[in-house]
């Protein structure tokens, strides 16, 4: 009988798996470049020439890796009205909703030894560093992992998460 369970378990991890976002997610920004040009673009860079510049990338692999975000749907590629012949990119929604990963990320390699920044993300109003992200119940509760449990979203009493068309 353990055995049934067991093989009932990964039958519904597998069929979970193949419906997880995580992978299309990583498949669309997991590469060091993507995450660099979402870097400067959360900190204001905008034109081809500055994200070349500042971080030393290659021209054909920004235009590669800025062609892919911009077909994601995390940066629109728009004239520069103060120049026609130059193009802005811009974080969108979309795009703005990856600070908290970007930061849970650089959080994660500075805490584990992959390096420390010199500078820090302070709040603006204050300039107080901000919290570290984490993972919180519905009602503020720092969870860790062994707090944690998958069940169906129908078995779960919540509403659905909005889709991409909403």
């Amino acid at each position: 009988m353990a055995a049934h369970r067991v093989t009932s378990s990964i039958d519904a991890f597998k069929e979970a798996a193949l419906h997880c976002p995580l992978p299309a997610a990583v498949e669309l920004i997991g590469e060091k470049w993507a995450f660099l040009i979402l870097r400067g673009a959360l900190n204001g860079l905008q034109h081809f020439e500055e994200f070349q510049a500042g971080l030393g990338i290659a021209r054909n692999i920004l235009s590669d890796r800025l062609g892919k975000l911009v077909a994601g749907g995390i940066l629109e590629r728009t004239p520069d009205p103060s120049d026609r012949r130059k193009v802005v990119y811009a974080l969108t929604a979309k795009g703005e909703g990856l600070l908290p990963v970007l930061l849970a990320l650089r959080q994660w390699g500075e805490e584990w030894g992959c390096g420390e920044a010199q500078v820090v993300l302070v709040d603006h109003r204050d300039r107080k560093p901000i919290r570290r992200i984490c993972v919180q119940a519905h009602d503020g509760r720092e969870l860790e992992l062994h707090d944690l449990t998958w069940i169906d979203r129908e078995d779960s009493g919540e509403m659905p998460l909005k889709t991409a068309a909403e």
